[in-house]
C-alpha cells in the first residue's frame, strides 16, 4: 500500500463519491465543495487501483485534516489510520502546531487512539453526528 501527495483530484472524487454520496447518503454539493483547490490531497492506492483518500487544509498554524475515506474492502487493515499518521506527516513538514478533524461520531475511539482528544457538542454534518477533535504537534 502506498500514500502519496496527489494531484489526482478525480480518483480522490471517485473515492468520495463512493464512500460518503453512495454510501452513507451525503448530498452531492456538500461533499464536492470548493476547498479542494486549496488543499493537499493524500492518495492511497494498492497497486494501480485508488483505495483511500485524505484532503489537509492549512489556516495559520491550524491543519484541518478531514474528507478521510478508505473503500470498504480495505477497512480493517489500518489503511485508515496510515491514512492520517500521512496527513499529520505534511501537517509537520508545514509547521503546523494543531491538527483539528470532525469526527463521525461511530470513529471517535478510533482518532482517539491516534491521540486526537474530542472538543465540544455532538453537531449534525450532512445528516451524520459528528463531533470536533484536536491534536496538539508542537
Amino acid at each position: 500500500m502506498k500514500i502519496t501527495e496527489t494531484s489526482d483530484i478525480a480518483a480522490c472524487h471517485a473515492l468520495r463519491r463512493t464512500v460518503f454520496i453512495k454510501e452513507q447518503n451525503v448530498p452531492e454539493a456538500e461533499e464536492m465543495d470548493d476547498l479542494d483547490g486549496q488543499a493537499i490531497h493524500l492518495l492511497a492506492c494498492d497497486g494501480d487501483r485508488p483505495v483511500g483518500t485524505a484532503r489537509v487544509l492549512i489556516r495559520d498554524r491550524i491543519g484541518k485534516i478531514g474528507r478521510v475515506c478508505v473503500l470498504p474492502d480495505q477497512r480493517g487493515t489500518g489503511l485508515g489510520a496510515a491514512l492520517i499518521r500521512a496527513a499529520l506527516e505534511v501537517l509537520g513538514k508545514h509547521g503546523v502546531a494543531q491538527a483539528r478533524l470532525g469526527s463521525q461520531t461511530h470513529a471517535i475511539g478510533f482518532y482517539e487512539k491516534l491521540g486526537f482528544v474530542a472538543e465540544g457538542p455532538v453537531y449534525d454534518d450532512a445528516g451524520i453526528p459528528h463531533r470536533d477533535m484536536a491534536l496538539n504537534l508542537k
